[in-house]
């Protein structure tokens, strides 16, 4: 027989929870059990339904099937709070007030650094935010450069065609001015010039299409404006995000590196003159190092040849020279061995800094050799790929992570170096950065120094851009073998590589031609590599396995073929395998047939012919963004986000969101001091409490669970379901006081209660924060009946509702207020 684990004071009522306002939520007052024995239940167990029916079962009983509101929020919160979230170090608001404020000026260092490289794009007005700032970047169209068919987006009536711009005379005026005509669904604007190019952006999508799913309409805005509530929201939740893992990585403590006479010998040993951009680089790096106590987090962007590697060196040195190792990632062997060989030479005076290479080419006892002397420390730097963030890779003492092209790996791996920035120093090169890195440097919450300076000697690379011809890539292979130079031939794929060097040993048969590609042996792609390095073959027929690295100075010739199946990204940096030496040097970019392009092909290569000069990896990058997947930006479910509203007002919104990040912070409250004055108090029926194994220690712990964090909350609610079944509705009501409670701490409302019909919540909300919450709910019931009056949240019911209905109710409303919690700075 089935009997209670508790105490029995008396026995003649029914037990009673009461919940209260009180901090001690519960009060036992009796129990009444058909048995006193002191046995433990058998494994007969009662469970009750929504409706009290008894139903009896000898194993634990599965959840009801329904699903509940209670599970519905408990799905949403296990969206919203991944593990990391859960586990994130907690920030008390002083601290976070100090770290919001440094993040602000990093902001602004960024913004300011950046005015002048973005001549392509025209600097926007003052953002209206505090300490200067706002100097946020426009991304408005020009109407002149818009053509007949191209979709705009108009800030407040939304997505429509461009027909054209043609003279009008206007109703208050005789003479005539410009208009700018546009197609909505349901008919003509007319927009004068001026005012359209305050408020046109153009319409692109981050994928091949550039057709919006409908047009807007001008006599009915609603749409429109949900659409851009909408893609603000998920601004807000992408910019809370990375302000978090900031945060996060500000709290992260290392003493600084000292300050070394030995690592200005070290610099000494350089044999170039630096350029000024280069010496800022050393500056800011040796600031990171030997200035700052959190890790460092720096993106060198440099085009190739402009002198990133020596950052990288002298970074090394410094770490190394106290004991500690570093390590350098590069996604391609090719491009390990090359840092290997630079790294080797330059430390090569230092005999007591031990350099290793970890590569495929290896054989078995070799990498075992190397994993054990890299865990007892006796190699210092250990230069590999990928490889090197296995598991099997323990290291003895890492102080620094040096990634060159990050771009070029795989999300598993960019997530493990993620993995190192809250522990290490972490430095990325890159000529051309992934679009999110390159956001990170922009939006100042990640530190940038950019080399746009060229050496001295360096000559522009000639970009020329045609259809594919037999007679133009042999007049081009020509013209540099007759000067004494070597050709790079790239193709997208390793098919076709046997054919173009058939056609090349028909046209060149007194020159050595070789291929290279990833899938070949280890010592044969080695070998070929190292004769190409020391000129004895002429031509490389190759993937865009030397995309990232090969430092040729005699190759000065680069021929790409199928063009349009290359990234912009990968399309510069192979450009930039050539003019390494003071010759002129030639990229050949050939395409089929330009009707068989896509527009987004078409797009990347115009872009590419714009960007000629030297030194402007970085813009072309952030042209990119524009061009090519959003989802390399913030993952592949903000997409739809972007395709609301368009490329360019999206991240017009993301710029004015970041510089006014601290405004919306919502300031959650501590459970105990928040007041729930409705007086419900469930009776929970005794054969329930006989099937709990200890009623009233699962009682504390439900309160425990709220007091601490929704997250624990719905873990509570989960293993309880999951053990004992779906929980009779007058636990179900229980709970839902718990959740309404919890969710009130976190929203900063201290105090709920009810009067006839109305409905308040006493908050520390600011309206900026309200507005963005109440845009955001998907409710319009919920949505419409909330106003914010001074300190209070109030709704105003159709009637007044029984007293279990109304907690349903505010359980609901205050459901959906939390699911915008994501979009804010909690602290």
């Amino acid at each position: 027989m089935a009997c209670s684990l508790l105490p029995l004071p008396d026995i003649s009522r029914p037990l009673v929870l009461k919940l209260t306002s009180s901090p001690k939520l519960w009060t036992l007052l009796a129990l009444r059990c058909p048995c006193h024995c002191k046995t433990k239940p058998s494994l007969t167990k009662a469970v009750y339904t929504q409706n009290l029916s008894l139903s009896l079962s000898l194993s634990t009983p599965k959840i009801d099937s329904d699903r509940d509101p209670i599970s519905l929020l408990n799905d949403r919160i296990r969206r919203d709070y991944t593990e990391r979230d859960a586990s994130r170090t907690a920030m008390d608001s002083k601290e976070a007030e100090k770290y919001i404020q440094l993040v602000k000026e990093q902001q602004q260092r960024g913004l300011q650094k950046l005015k002048g490289d973005r001549q392509a794009k025209k600097v926007g007005g003052h953002s209206g935010s505090d300490n200067g700032s706002g100097s946020g970047f426009s991304y408005k169209v020009d109407p002149y450069s818009l053509r007949s068919g191209d979709y705009v987006v108009h800030k407040k009536v939304g997505i429509g065609r461009f027909v054209g711009i043609k003279f009008d005379v206007p109703k208050s005026s005789t003479q005539p001015i410009e208009y700018v005509f546009i197609e909505y669904a349901d008919g003509m604007a007319k927009l004068p010039l001026t005012q359209a190019s305050r408020l046109l952006y153009r319409y692109n999508l981050p994928n091949e299409t550039k057709r919006p799913r409908t047009l807007s309409k001008l006599n009915d805005t609603t749409v429109w404006e949900r659409r851009k509530t909408k893609g603000k929201v998920a601004i807000q939740k992408m910019v809370v995000d990375l302000m978090e893992l900031y945060l996060h990585r500000l709290k992260q403590r290392r003493p600084p590196y000292p300050k070394s006479p030995a690592v200005a010998e070290f610099s000494a040993k350089f044999l170039f003159e630096p350029t000024p951009d280069q010496k800022q680089a050393f500056i800011d790096v040796e600031k990171d190092l030997t200035e700052r106590e959190t890790p460092m987090d720096r993106l060198i962007c440099g085009d190739v040849g402009f002198g990133k590697t020596e950052v990288a060196l002298r970074a090394i040195f410094c770490v190394v020279s106290v004991g500690k190792q570093a390590m350098v990632l590069a996604p391609t062997i090719v491009l390990a061995k090359q840092h290997f060989d630079v790294i080797s030479e330059r430390f090569s005076m230092y005999p007591d800094i031990k350099v290793g290479l970890m590569s495929r080419f290896q054989s078995k006892a070799e990498k075992e050799e190397h994993l054990d002397m890299i865990k007892n420390g006796q190699l210092d730097i250990i230069v590999g790929t990928h490889s090197l963030l296995g598991s099997r890779v323990v290291y003895n003492n890492l102080g620094l992570l040096v990634v060159d092209e990050e771009q070029r790996f795989g999300v598993k791996q960019k997530e493990k170096i993620a993995s190192f920035k809250t522990s290490v120093d972490v430095l990325t090169l890159s000529a051309t950065p992934i679009p999110r890195t390159l956001y990170l440097a922009l939006t100042g919450f990640r530190d940038a120094s950019l080399i746009s300076t060229p050496p001295p000697e360096r000559v522009p690379i000639k970009t020329h851009l045609s259809a594919y011809a037999k007679e133009k890539v042999i007049s081009a292979i020509k013209y540099e073998l007759d000067r004494g130079g070597q050709v790079f031939y790239v193709l997208p794929r390793i098919k076709g590589l046997e054919e173009v060097l058939e056609f090349l040993e028909q046209s060149f048969p007194n020159d050595e031609i070789a291929i290279a590609h990833g899938k070949q042996y280890s010592k044969q792609l080695e070998e070929t590599m190292e004769k190409f390095a020391q000129g004895e073959i002429k031509i490389l027929i190759c993937t865009n396995i030397v995309e990232s690295g090969l430092d040729i100075q005699n190759a000065n010739t680069i021929i790409i073929q199928e063009v349009q199946l290359f990234g912009l990204a990968q399309l510069y940096q192979l450009r930039g395998r050539v003019g390494r030496a003071d010759k002129e040097a030639h990229a050949h970019l050939f395409y089929p047939d330009k009707s068989l392009l896509s527009d987004q092909a078409l797009e990347r290569l115009a872009a590419l012919e714009e960007c000629r000069q030297l030194g402007q990896g970085f813009q072309l990058a952030e042209r990119d963004m524009g061009i090519r997947g959003f989802g390399n930006i913030f993952g592949e479910q903000q997409t739809g986000d972007v395709g609301n509203v368009g490329i360019d007002l999206f991240f017009e919104m993301l710029f004015e969101s970041l510089s006014k990040v601290e405004e919306h912070r919502v300031i959650s409250v501590p459970y105990q001091s928040v007041q729930v004055d409705i007086n419900i108090n469930p009776q929970l029926p005794s054969e329930y409490i006989n099937h709990l194994e200890n009623p009233m220690e699962m009682i504390n712990e439900a309160e425990k669970a709220a007091e601490k964090e929704i997250w624990s909350l719905m873990q509570f609610t989960e293993n309880l379901r999951r053990q004992y079944g779906k929980e009779p509705y007058s636990m179900e009501i229980l709970l839902k006081k718990l959740y309404v409670r919890r969710m009130a701490a976190d929203l900063g409302i201290t105090r709920i209660y009810a009067s006839g019909k109305m409905v308040g919540m006493k908050t520390n909300m600011t309206k900026m924060v309200f507005k963005l919450i109440t845009d955001s709910m998907v409710s319009d019931i919920h949505r419409n009946s909330l106003v914010l009056e001074d300190d209070q949240i109030k709704a105003e019911l159709l009637l007044e509702l029984p007293r279990e209905q109304l907690l349903n109710w505010i359980f609901q409303c205050l459901a959906e207020l939390h699911a915008s919690l994501p979009a804010l700075i909690k602290y």
